[in-house]
């Protein structure tokens, strides 16, 4: 009898290599398949998601923008603002600065027109609307005006200057308390009515002054000029008129 030999058949493990190649290349085949049939719908609803996202994305980044630049528009607004009120805070304090510098000036000159004994002047002579002064032996000696002056005149003139002077000191007094009582619109009204009956005084003062006396002291052999009292009696009338009117124009502008 024949020996046969049966030779034996050696199981070898396939390679893992091998097989996860195989597996990788079975599940890709299958993805690719998968997708080769998945229905359109399926990709535009995704798309059409995305696009919906990056939509509220932008929109919220728009939104937020307009909330930065209306912030920023506001706050320069705000110190615009703020910047023309200072402007206008210190305009106003400049005005009454002046204006009550030009009223203490007013008054100032009205005294000095009042009381000075300078209405009419000569080389040895000096006439106010009190009395006289005349020069004897390098002396000014008070005499009482003559007997035959202008009485009625004069005390025209005397009324009007004094009513002058009071009228401008209470104009200065209710300037200064109508700041911290009146309200905007009626707080120079009374100074400036004040202000324009003191203008109205001085200037009847020195018309009467300028119509009657001259010729009286030419006539008294006192021929001289206007001192310096009559000159400041006019210029304080300029001055009163004008405080007077920019007390007005004032009140209008805090109204």
């Amino acid at each position: 009898m024949r020996h046969q030999t049966h030779k034996r058949k050696i199981y070898t493990p396939p390679s893992t290599t091998t097989t996860s190649t195989t597996t990788n290349n079975n599940s890709s085949f299958a993805h690719k398949k998968l997708l080769k049939y998945r229905p359109v719908g399926v990709f535009s609803a995704c798309g059409a998601g995305r696009q919906k996202q990056r939509a509220g994305q932008e929109s919220k980044k728009k939104k937020s923008r307009r909330e930065v630049d209306y912030v920023i528009k506001k706050s320069k607004e705000l110190d615009l603002e703020r910047h023309a009120a200072i402007k206008h805070t210190v305009i106003m304090l400049i005005l009454l600065a002046a204006i009550f510098g030009l009223h203490i000036i007013g008054i100032i000159l009205l005294l000095v027109a009042t009381i000075d004994n300078a209405w009419w002047m000569t080389d040895t002579v000096n006439t106010d609307i009190w009395a006289r002064w005349i020069q004897m032996k390098g002396q000014w000696n008070y005499t009482d005006l003559p007997s035959d002056y202008p009485t009625d005149y004069l005390q025209a003139v005397q009324a009007s200057s004094v009513l002058a002077c009071i009228f401008s000191i209470l104009g200065i007094f209710v300037f200064v308390a109508q700041l911290f009582t009146l309200a905007k619109g009626e707080r120079f009204t009374i100074s400036g009515i004040f202000q324009f009956l003191a203008c109205l005084c001085i200037m009847i003062a020195a018309s009467i002054y300028t119509d009657q006396f001259p010729s009286f002291h030419e006539k008294n052999k006192l021929a001289g000029w206007y001192g310096h009292s009559f000159i400041l009696a006019w210029i304080s009338f300029g001055l009163t008129f004008i405080s007077s009117i920019t007390y007005f124009v004032l009140r209008k502008k805090t109204a």
